[in-house]
């Protein structure tokens, strides 16, 4: 049976002040959650949250690394420093990093290779723009973005890999996709696992959705049969918001 999970991105926000108190918040609802539940601070503050969080059930997430393990690369993190703070998942590919930081799909491909040889639990994201769904493009976009990031990986590291389906025209902007076109794009999106890999890892990744999930949109959008949790943006950050998407995972 797949997991359900569902990742909070906090994306530049909380200090270390605002960070702990969510973090109190949430430890007082874990109790409630019906899945695995992933929290994303900024780098400053994973330090703070996996130590905070070590006797949780709450797991810690990076936002991002770079592909090489140290270097003259200013301003980088890399998966062994992540390591040391007691950090093992990242997301990778976010349509933000994208979109701000010109990442590509060679360069992710180099950082799922890290992540992979790392040991690592990758939260792989992708999805299309309001301009490719607009003129039918939308499963064209979904399909070249995994393959050329990790359809090179091998059957034994899909253990280690969790898809996002994030269309981009509904983060940050209110607009959430149906729960049909979510629901019709997970299963193309599984059905491309099948026939490049096999039936098995197809019903074995967990394939969340994000885009604009609310405490009010979450419970539509969960029941859907192939979506298996969320990655959550601004709602992640109020705790009983957050909580209640947990809680719609079931």
């Amino acid at each position: 049976m797949r997991k359900k999970i569902v990742a909070g991105n906090w994306k530049m926000n909380n200090d270390l002040a605002a960070t702990n108190t969510l973090i109190s918040e949430l430890i007082k609802k874990e109790k409630t959650a019906n899945a695995d539940v992933i929290i994303a601070p900024t780098f400053v503050n994973l330090l703070e949250a996996s130590k905070r969080l070590k006797d949780s059930s709450i797991k810690v997430a990076a936002q991002n690394m770079h592909f090489a393990n140290h270097g003259a690369y200013t301003g980088e993190i890399s998966a062994t420093m992540l390591k040391s703070v007691g950090v093992n998942t990242v997301i990778l590919g976010h349509s933000e990093r994208r979109e701000f930081f010109s990442e590509d799909d060679n360069l992710l491909k180099q950082k799922v290779n890290k992540a992979l040889d790392e040991d690592m639990q990758i939260i792989f994201c992708f999805g299309e723009k309001w301009e490719d769904r607009s003129i039918g493009k939308h499963f064209m976009v979904v399909e070249s973005q995994i393959k050329n990031a990790l359809f090179h990986i091998k059957n034994e590291n899909w253990k280690s890999i969790v898809l996002a389906y994030e269309p981009v025209w509904a983060i940050g902007t209110g607009q959430t996709a149906s729960p049909e076109q979510a629901q019709e794009m997970h299963a193309f999106i599984r059905n491309l696992v099948k026939e490049n890999y096999n039936s098995t890892i197809s019903e074995d990744v967990s394939i969340l959705y994000g885009g604009s999930v609310t405490s009010e949109n979450c419970k539509e959008l969960l029941r859907e049969e192939e979506i298996d949790g969320a990655l959550v943006g601004g709602a992640s950050l109020i705790a009983s918001d957050f909580a209640a998407i947990c809680r719609a995972a079931e």
